[in-house]
C-alpha cells in the first residue's frame, strides 16, 4: 500500500508504503520520497567529519534504526575524543566526561542522565544482543535512534554552538570595553 501527501511547510510531495490487506495497513508507514529524515544539517561550528556521520544518520534513520543508532554512536565517540576525552572504548570515554571535574567542561543535567543511551543503541546495532527472557535479537527501533540524533544536537548545543554564541558576545564586549579605554573582561 502507499499513500501520498503534500508537506505543509514546503509544498513538496511524500510517499509513504507499508504492507498491507484488504486496504488495511499491515505494519508501520515508511517515507520513501522524498529519501532522509525531516531534521536540518548540523550547525555551521560542528567539524565537518561529525557534521558528515551526523546527516548521514539522519538520511539512513527511515531505512534502517540500527545505521542510525551505529552512526549516532560514531558521532558520540568522534565529539568526546575531539573534547580531549579518548580511551580504548566509548564508555571509558563516556565515564571520564562523567567524571568530569572541570565545571567549564561538565555536562548539563539532562545530558549526563541520556548521553549513555547513544552508546547502547549503538551496541544493539552493531552486536547481536539477545533479551534474556525471550531469546529475541534486540532491535532498534526508530523513535530510539531518533532519540539518539536529539542527543546528538544537543551535544553539538554544549560543544560547540554554545562555546561559540559565548565566544562571540565576548568578543563583541571586549571590543566595546577597548573602545571605552577600559580593559578587556576576564
Amino acid at each position: 500500500m502507499y499513500r501520498n501527501c503534500v508537506c505543509p511547510e514546503c509544498s513538496e510531495v511524500t510517499i509513504e508504503v507499508t504492507i498491507g490487506a484488504n486496504r488495511q495497513p499491515l505494519g508501520p508507514w515508511r517515507q520513501i520520497f522524498p529519501t532522509g529524515a525531516n531534521r536540518g544539517p548540523a550547525p555551521a561550528e560542528v567539524p565537518a567529519n561529525i557534521s558528515n556521520d551526523y546527516v548521514e544518520a539522519c538520511n539512513v534513520l527511515p531505512i534502517s534504526s540500527k545505521a542510525s543508532a551505529a552512526l549516532s554512536r560514531r558521532c558520540l565517540q568522534n565529539i568526546l575524543r575531539a573534547a580531549g576525552y579518548k580511551d580504548k572504548d566509548l564508555a571509558r570515554e563516556i565515564e571520564q566526561l562523567l567524571d568530569e571535574a572541570d565545571p567549564k567542561k561538565a555536562l548539563p543535567s539532562k545530558l549526563r542522565e541520556t548521553i549513555d543511551a547513544i552508546r547502547n543503541f549503538g551496541n544493539f546495532s552493531a552486536h547481536p544482543i539477545n533479551d534474556k527472557t525471550t531469546l529475541q535479537l534486540i532491535e532498534v527501533e526508530p523513535h530510539e535512534a531518533e532519540w539518539c540524533l536529539e542527543v546528538i544536537e544537543e551535544l553539538f548545543d554544549h560543544f560547540y554552538v554554545g562555546p561559540a554564541v559565548a565566544a562571540a558576545k565576548k568578543a563583541s564586549l571586549n571590543a566595546k570595553l577597548i573602545a571605552g579605554g577600559k580593559p578587556a573582561a576576564k
